[in-house]
């Protein structure tokens, strides 16, 4: 498994640049639907200091059958020579009929032992194993790059020379998931959240 090796000082908000399948410009947002679910992950102005790095604010809301089910606050950097992407934690709150229920798998590297997680390398290659998430008892999430050939069809598109990941948990061993990434968008295919939208939000 790749283990994070970045210092704090090594990041400037400056030098926040594109890694091929993990897009952290601001203003940028795609959006992810099911029969049943819709997904809409936007890149925010805001960004934090978490242990010396500044990280960027990614932030997800998720609606189930029409009500929010999800809103999660998370926070990445960019290795400025790699390319690798960072994940720092999140802050999570779940929903209930409009009301904050719950913050189950928040965390936040550097507190309670938690460190950061490799989210996308910079140069994937096929076999390639890593934690995403390295937050015992709370979240360890890893990945396996799958293939860096995919072609996927969505519909906003057909994209080539896709990157496919096989995600497990070390604390749930048996859940499998799997998710492509597309060249200049990011994530198109979560299970059966497909991408149904991309690009800048108006100002």
């Amino acid at each position: 498994m790749q283990k994070c090796s970045i210092l704090p000082g090594k990041f400037d908000v400056k030098q926040f640049r594109e890694n091929d399948y993990f897009i952290l410009i601001p203003g940028f947002q795609i959006t992810l639907e099911s029969q049943s679910e819709t997904l809409v992950i936007s890149v925010m102005e805001e960004t934090r200091d978490i242990g010396g790095i500044t990280t960027r604010l990614v932030e997800e809301r998720e609606h189930k059958n029409g009500e929010l089910y999800e809103i999660s606050r998370n926070f990445y950097a960019i290795d400025p020579e790699s390319g690798d992407v960072f994940y720092f934690g999140e802050e999570v709150d779940f929903y209930t009929q409009g009301q904050i229920t719950g913050h189950s798998g928040a965390w936040l590297a550097y507190e309670n032992g938690n460190q950061p997680g490799l989210i996308m390398p910079g140069t994937p290659l096929v076999g390639m194993k890593y934690y995403q998430e390295i937050a015992p008892d709370v979240a360890m999430d890893r990945a396996k790059v799958v293939s860096v050939s995919e072609t996927f069809d969505t519909a906003v598109g057909e994209f080539k020379n896709c990157l496919l990941t096989q995600e497990s948990s070390k604390i749930n061993p048996v859940a499998i998931e799997y998710k492509t990434y597309c060249p200049g968008i990011g994530l198109v295919q979560d299970q059966s959240l497909l991408l149904t939208g991309f690009g800048y939000e108006q100002p």
